[in-house]
């Protein structure tokens, strides 16, 4: 991150000398200080800025430091902020366990000694600039991994279709040969006969295995006949496969929704069933589709022995969440997992159901 970069400060005192004596004192910081005169002017500042430290008068007029500092840590942005208390006189140190129960991380007393504030307050700046630049770097990773995802799903479809061209057209070619070299075979020939209806099946199985590979890489029922023509393929080809009853609730077809957004879908559905089929001893999955206004809401439960709260979070099961999360976050989604050991998992998927 650029070392220039400068994060907020909030100063709040009801004294405007106060307020001067603190700019003067951190001025030498070359960070953005912002002046509040009460609790309510800082309410209103923590809620359009992202600030590194706030330093909290105790005794204002009004909405007090005590206050103020208990609406400040029930909103979002600045629940986390560091609040350090700033009072008056030594007695006022009475009250500093209420202070910590409000959330300050510290408490000065005034005259404040220069050096001491600009120590601890170039602590919380130091922390606030390693913070945004560990999200800055979090923000790649994360659009990286959502272009290497699509990357890989393109390539996957691309190589589909050309298995399924190319060599299917190849395979087709070839039994064509064989059955004209058959053809033209005498009844006496029995051992080429033989051997030209053993080409002409292993030939057939070929192809077979070519639509396995083509169908695994990309499903052609996910582009021409939908997202939930597709889950319905699918759940049926893990029934068959594994002898896990899947019992289905889907939405007629779901018209217009972007092809980005039903692969990511299918995709997450996908993982959730290898998950099942390796990890969860189940007999019964349970799949409910269903088509809001504004999103997409996937659930899969399962009747298996669930996810212990034991589990190693670097195992196979927890990589296979974690990519099923990294999907839906890319198109704006997320999945939610719920679990009960020895009771089964059930997994809620949602995603924004944009429209073409």
């Amino acid at each position: 991150m650029d070392s220039g970069f400068k994060v907020n400060i909030l100063l709040v005192d009801d004294e405007p000398k106060n307020l001067f004596a603190l700019r003067e004192l951190l001025g030498s910081l070359k960070q953005n200080l912002i002046s509040a005169g009460s609790g309510e002017e800082a309410l209103r500042v923590a809620l359009k800025n992202d600030l590194a430290v706030i330093l909290l008068d105790v005794r204002m007029p009004g909405m007090d430091g005590f206050e103020t500092a208990r609406m400040l840590r029930t909103r979002d942005r600045s629940k986390h902020t560091p609040i350090v208390f700033l009072t008056a006189a030594a007695e006022e140190m009475d009250s500093v366990f209420r202070g910590y129960e409000v959330g300050a991380v510290d408490y000065l007393i005034k005259p404040i000694v220069p050096e001491v504030l600009k120590s601890k307050v170039t602590v919380f700046v130091d922390l606030a600039r390693k913070t945004e630049a560990l999200a800055q770097s979090e923000q790649k990773l994360r659009a990286l991994a959502s272009h290497l995802i699509s990357v890989r799903e393109e390539e996957r479809a691309h190589i589909a279709r050309e298995i399924h061209d190319e060599l299917g057209q190849v395979l087709t070619g070839l039994k064509m040969e064989v059955a004209w070299i058959a053809r033209r075979l005498n009844e006496d020939q029995k051992p080429l006969l033989e051997k030209t209806e053993s080409m002409g099946q292993l030939i057939d199985q070929t192809v077979q295995t070519v639509r396995k590979i083509s169908t695994g890489l990309r499903p052609e029922v996910l582009d021409e006949m939908g997202l939930v023509a597709a889950i319905g393929w699918q759940a049926k080809e893990f029934q068959k496969r594994t002898g896990i009853r899947c019992r289905l609730s889907l939405p007629q077809e779901i018209g217009g929704l972007e092809r980005e957004l039903s692969t990511t879908m299918f995709r997450v559905f996908q993982e959730i069933l290898t998950n099942v089929a390796r990890h969860s001893r189940a007999t019964r999955v349970d799949v409910d589709l269903k088509n809001q206004q504004e999103s997409l809401v996937l659930e899969v439960a399962d009747n298996g022995v669930g996810i212990s709260t034991g589990a190693e979070p670097n195992g196979r099961r927890s990589l296979g969440l974690l990519g099923m999360q990294e999907r839906a976050l890319r198109v704006g989604g997320e999945v939610n997992i719920g679990s009960v050991p020895g009771h089964g998992t059930k997994v809620i998927v949602t995603i924004p159901a944009v429209r073409q």
